[in-house]
């Protein structure tokens, strides 16, 4: 992919978190709760996933925002709920890493 001036560049952001081991239903449950309100508000601008890795205990999310500037997600209350939550059930910091995207097919 050649990038110019022109191009709208997504700002992309890895954050990967280790959650205490019973701690990884509620925020299953929390996480589904919020995608559903985000899936229902359709915020503009957003592209946003949750995995959780092999180990059972770590998710990655990817989130992509055309302007970081205007993040959208602070103004759904189900977001804002899942982030005042997330300390509590966190086993060590999550870290969050920006990503470059390369290329990408209909996920950036």
């Amino acid at each position: 992919m050649t990038r110019n001036e022109s191009e709208n560049v997504m700002n992309v952001m890895m954050i990967r978190a280790k959650v205490k081991a019973e701690s990884v239903s509620d925020v299953e449950a929390a996480a589904e709760k919020m995608f559903g309100a985000i899936n229902a508000v359709q915020p503009k601008g957003v592209k946003y996933a949750s995995t959780l890795l092999s180990d059972g205990v770590s998710f990655v999310a990817l989130l992509a925002l055309d302007d970081p500037a205007d993040n959208p997600l602070p103004a759904i209350p189900e977001f804002r709920e899942f982030q005042e939550h997330l300390p509590g059930w966190l086993a060590e910091p999550p870290t969050v890493e920006p990503l470059t995207v390369i290329g990408s097919y209909e996920l950036f």
